[in-house]
């Protein structure tokens, strides 16, 4: 709602035909970007198809090692990169600069196709009739009558928005009346004779009392009663993560965005060091995708027949319905545990056909991680850290946001929203291991408990049973132990600076995993039931 606001008042009070979106802790680093994305907008060939330029985020004040993978460096520098090859980038939220027009709701200029010639010499149906009927003839002038008639009746009412104004646009003008212009952009004349003006500026003779007085109108509490505001004009309303609807919005009118890489990154900000902080960043993140899947701008079914290409449809999909996959990468965490303390092993032997599916699939994974990290420059700890970080993320922000997104949507309880804090100028990152409470905490440390529980059981039996046990051993360490890696960095940061571990998240833990344990002993023992011979009655009576 404020960005709304401050779209309406700057076009009342300056009207440039460009905007600049930054993070209230984001500020400028390379002033030269500005340059770079007017290049892209004001290209004579393609500019007038950008709806917004978008940077990627670069951050100050991140721990040597970006324990949490708060750069997002896989997102930004290949995710992004990628997507510029198709329709564009997403909108992340700031670092962009935005054409005006398009936050209007406006759809992009398009070509006008030459008329097509005809040849007397081609049939009718080959290159078209040459002649037209006296029947389309005269409903054309009919057509014509009626257009003329109500350009008449609205001309004044036009002229009343239009008065002071120069360079207006007469082709979107003429399409509008009065009514729709209000219905649509609110009750504010100079607003909407600003809306018309493609090129930007103000009216010549506007005294600036008038322009004070017309801006403080605009950004009153009801201007945006019964307008689009926030459904089809501005930032687009009903998810935490505006930036994707209004981004997605612009994809389906058939805009395309560019991303702009300058070596000296455009923009910089700070990010939050702390883990319990990002991983209530990354809830919000996941919440708003929730919602906007079970909503109505939901792109598996929203905005077919406008310009949105396939590709980038398939992006946006990707974009939402990953929460979604916390369920199975949570049970997959679980499942070598399971293995361990049961006996059981859930991949196929080597020598049978289904093994060369699953070695297949590694190799698939493992080829395309190189081939993103050989395109995009990206270095291998940066890939692992958001490897990492995409598993502590899904057992438990993306889980977490699953359910509340539920809960909101369908049984209408709202989620309190909180602010993330971000990093400090503390040179020691003392942020980093500050320990505060949240129930984010409870899964991830689960899992680990259970798998190394799961490891020390399965290495006991081992030794235990004897030489023949350590072979089928091995493939379950390894599922177990690459569980554990993976969440390495989450277990540093519950221990923080002095490696201890809060006493609520253990026992919390240990009573989870106690729980876990005895529901699977119910449900499969770890001892095979023994099974005697079928008695039957033989109708003796042996008293």
């Amino acid at each position: 709602g404020a960005m709304n606001a401050l779209v309406r008042v700057s076009a009342v009070l300056t009207n440039a035909p460009f905007i600049l979106n930054l993070d209230c802790d984001h500020y400028i680093n390379n002033s030269k970007a500005f340059r770079e994305a007017m290049c892209f907008m004001m290209d004579p060939t393609l500019g007038k198809k950008v709806c917004y330029v978008q940077f990627p985020q670069r951050f100050d004040g991140i721990d040597q090692h970006d324990r949490y993978a708060n750069n997002n460096t896989v997102f930004f520098d290949i995710n992004l990169k990628g997507l510029d090859g198709i329709q564009g980038p997403v909108y992340v939220g700031t670092g962009c600069v935005f054409r005006r027009q398009a936050l209007y709701g406006y759809g992009p200029v398009k070509k006008v196709s030459p008329p097509r010639q005809t040849y007397n010499c081609c049939p009718s149906w080959c290159c078209g009739s040459r002649k037209k009927s006296r029947k389309s003839k005269s409903k054309l002038k009919v057509d014509k009558r009626n257009k003329f008639k109500k350009n008449d009746a609205n001309a004044p009412i036009l002229e009343d928005i239009e008065e002071g104004v120069e360079g207006y646009d007469t082709e979107k003008s003429s399409l509008m009346t009065q009514k729709n212009f209000e219905k649509k952009f609110g009750q504010s004349p100079v607003f909407i004779a600003s809306t018309l003006l493609e090129n930007g500026g103000i009216p010549k003779d506007a005294s600036p009392a008038s322009l004070l007085k017309e801006s403080i109108h605009v950004i009153s509490c009801g201007y945006e009663d019964k307008t689009e505001w926030g459904k089809e004009v501005g930032w687009i309303y009903g998810s935490v993560t505006e930036d994707i609807l209004t981004g997605f919005k612009m994809h389906v009118r058939g805009w395309r965005s560019i991303y702009c890489m300058p070596p000296l990154p455009a923009f910089k900000g700070s990010a939050p060091i702390n883990l319990t902080d990002r991983l209530h960043q990354v809830l919000r993140w996941a919440l708003g995708s929730i919602e906007i899947l079970l909503s109505r701008h939901c792109p598996v079914w929203y905005g077919y027949g406008g310009g949105l290409k396939w590709l980038e449809r398939f992006a946006y999909i990707n974009t939402i319905v990953y929460p979604l996959t916390s369920i199975p990468l949570v049970a997959y965490c679980a499942l070598p545990a399971v293995c361990l303390l049961t006996g059981k092993f859930i991949i196929p032997t080597i020598s049978s056909f289904d093994s060369l599916w699953f070695i297949a699939l590694f190799l698939s994974i493992a080829a395309t991680g190189i081939l993103e990290m050989r395109w995009s420059g990206v270095g291998i700890d940066e890939w692992w850290r958001n490897e990492q970080f995409w598993v502590i993320g899904g057992v438990s922000s993306h889980f977490f946001a699953l359910f509340q997104g539920l809960l909101k949507v369908l049984a209408g309880i709202d989620t309190s929203f909180t602010v993330t804090s971000k990093a400090t100028d503390d040179e020691d990152f003392g942020e980093l291991y500050t320990f505060k409470w949240t129930t984010l905490l409870i899964p991830p440390t689960t899992l680990i408990i259970i798998n190394m529980v799961g490891v020390a059981a399965g290495v006991s039996d081992a030794i235990n049973t004897g030489y023949q046990s350590w072979g089928p051993l091995f493939g379950k360490l390894f599922f177990a132990i690459w569980v554990i890696m993976h969440l390495y960095p989450f277990l540093k940061g519950l221990m923080g600076r002095q490696n201890r571990t809060p006493t609520i998240v253990v026992v919390w833990s240990i009573l989870l995993a106690s729980i876990f344990s005895l529901i699977w002993v119910r449900i499969d023992p770890f001892l095979p039931k023994q099974q005697g011979p079928q008695l039957e009655d033989c109708g003796l009576d042996c008293d």
